[in-house]
């Protein structure tokens, strides 16, 4: 322990000695992101020192029961997000009758928990990257399910629409900031197999909404009253898809430590080093391996040199903010706000962000305008024919708005969720032999030949066929971009970065939503065939990004 001169292992120590990443790609000097290595003293009287890097010190935290339990805790959260988003597309059919919605009012409300996470997800990957990872978890995901919860009982639409805005707000933190602090952990070799392993809980969460909406919205019983509230059992359901964040916000909250790649850069050595040795002592439970730290020296001393140059650190930071005048605190405050978007777009990193900016854009208009859009392209397909050879029948659901929820809406739902699973397959095993890039490339095209062909197509049966194909080979889009997103940007900006990326998504799937609801009744060409563009244009565009295959975190 630090300070005991008697017993115990000596303290592994970080330098507070920083060197440049790259300093061939840095203008005037700046440094675009630093790299502290970790000392493991050896004999006190010699002065000997080992110097391990942050990758080598996760090597020699071994690989185990600590990866597999992270994976766990983080896949739980990545699936509570995906139960919030989708939850909305079940509810709908039901909640138009008790909260008198019209097809604009749907419309808004499908976009709205989007343009919360656009919201979010700037703000919280900055505090990510300022204030730590797990913090922000625990408050994102609390603020996903009890604003989510609270929704529940909102007794008029703009009330309801509100809610479910600030739940987003919520989901927009957690998404980004889950994937930054998961892959900190992550030894070099095995991070692209398990941010795809991550990744598939996506699938999960769907499966879980589909599930629900499947047992309860349709149980007309399942009601009650409380005061003037007609309780539905469509309600009920909304409360039942915040169980998921609001449990992940306990557990991070009561059991995961901080990320030790952020405690590294952040400068608190000491916790880092804590961090590695629960890593370690974890997964080596029975293999009887010793934690790799020479003892202490002859006169049992510990280095002092990260406590004080840690201790120099927090005292010149404070005297310089008791100095500092309100209006300077202010705008010292901007612009530490706004240099993450200056630095995403400095240097060698303007390229990739671009580049990224599309992508992110392009998929998320596709995915989500055509996802959250397929129970309605279905049902106008009652007649065995494809949707886009039907578009001037009304839709049934448009005659009948308030007519009971058929199951067949979940079935489909749920055949077309089950087809993630190949993909999510296919990636853990392929993505860090091939690496992410090519994946990305190609299953965004693979996408966007898919969805062609379902305008092409003229039975209901092929329709449905290639919307599993495209469900199936979309998820390698998504999880080769997850793996690629984590990868290209160093700890300083890896949250803020993922942050924006899903902001510019969230504005794709805000106007996916909106062309498809605007144009799908006076043709189905525009928003498939626009559809398709938006992935091939995604897929073009990821040519351009730098290779990331089994690189070293920055």
């Amino acid at each position: 322990m630090p300070g005991n001169t008697s017993t115990g292992d000596q303290e592994p120590l970080l330098t507070s000695k920083r060197r440049l990443t790259d300093e061939s790609d840095s203008d005037e000097g700046e440094t675009l992101f630093e790299r502290r290595t970790l000392i493991i003293p050896h004999d006190a009287d010699e002065g000997a020192r080992a110097r391990l890097s942050y990758e080598e010190a996760v090597e020699a935290a071994g690989f185990g029961w600590f990866h597999w339990l992270l994976l766990l805790v983080c896949g739980w959260a990545n699936a509570s997000d995906a139960v919030e988003i989708l939850c909305v597309s079940f509810l709908l059919p039901s909640a138009r009758c008790d909260l008198l919605l019209s097809s604009s009012d749907m419309g808004l409300l499908t976009a709205s928990i989007f343009l919360g996470m656009m919201v979010g997800g700037y703000v919280w990957g900055y505090l990510a990257d300022r204030r730590g990872r797990r913090n922000v978890l625990v408050v994102s995901l609390s603020v996903n399910g009890l604003f989510g919860a609270l929704a529940s009982a909102a007794p008029w639409f703009w009330l309801f629409l509100l809610l479910r805005f600030i739940s987003g707000v919520g989901v927009g933190g957690s998404i980004p900031v889950i994937f930054s602090y998961f892959a900190e952990f992550m030894p070099r070799l095995r991070r692209g197999m398990m941010i795809s392993a991550l990744a598939t809980f996506w699938m999960a969460g769907n499966f879980l909404a589909a599930g629900l909406a499947w047992l309860v919205i349709p149980r007309t019983w399942m009601h009650f009253s409380v005061g003037r509230l007609n309780f539905q059992s469509w309600r009920v359901f909304v409360v039942l898809c915040s169980v998921p964040s609001v449990t992940s916000a306990a557990i991070f909250r009561l059991v995961m430590p901080e990320s030790p790649k952020f405690l590294m850069e952040a400068g608190r050595e000491r916790e880092a080093v804590h961090v590695f040795r629960q890593m370690f002592r974890l997964n080596m439970l029975g293999k009887g391996e010793a934690l790799p730290v020479s003892p202490k020296g002859k006169n049992g001393c510990t280095s002092d040199f990260s406590e004080f140059s840690l201790h120099v650190n927090i005292k010149q930071t404070a005297h310089e903010t008791e100095t500092r005048q309100p209006s300077a605190q202010l705008a010292a405050t901007l612009k530490k706000a706004l240099m993450p978007l200056r630095q995403m777009f400095d240097g060698n990193l303007r390229s990739r962000s671009v580049v990224l900016l599309i992508i992110f854009y392009c998929i998320s208009f596709g995915y989500y305008g055509l996802w959250m859009w397929f129970p309605e392209l279905f049902s106008r397909a009652e007649a065995g024919s494809s949707p886009c050879a039907n578009m001037s029948a009304p839709s049934q659901q448009h005659t009948n708005s308030c007519s009971p929820v058929k199951t067949v809406v979940y079935e489909e739902s749920f055949l077309i969720a089950a087809a993630n699973l190949p993909g999510n397959i296919f990636t853990i095993l392929v993505v860090d032999n091939i690496g992410a890039k090519p994946l990305l490339s190609v299953s965004l095209l693979v996408s966007s030949l898919s969805v062609f062909l379902i305008y092409v197509v003229q039975s209901k049966s092929q329709s449905l066929l290639l919307s599993c194909l495209f469900s199936g080979v979309s998820v390698i889009a998504w999880n080769a971009l997850d793996v690629v997103g984590t990868e290209l940007f160093p700890t300083q900006l890896r949250s803020s970065a993922l942050g924006v990326f899903t902001g510019a998504g969230r504005v794709g799937a805000i106007m996916g939503n909106v062309v498809f609801g605007n144009m799908l009744d006076s043709g189905c060409a525009v928003p498939i065939l626009l559809v398709s563009v938006m992935l091939m244009s995604a897929g073009v565009s990821a040519l351009f990004l730098p290779h990331t295959r089994q690189m070293e975190l920055a």
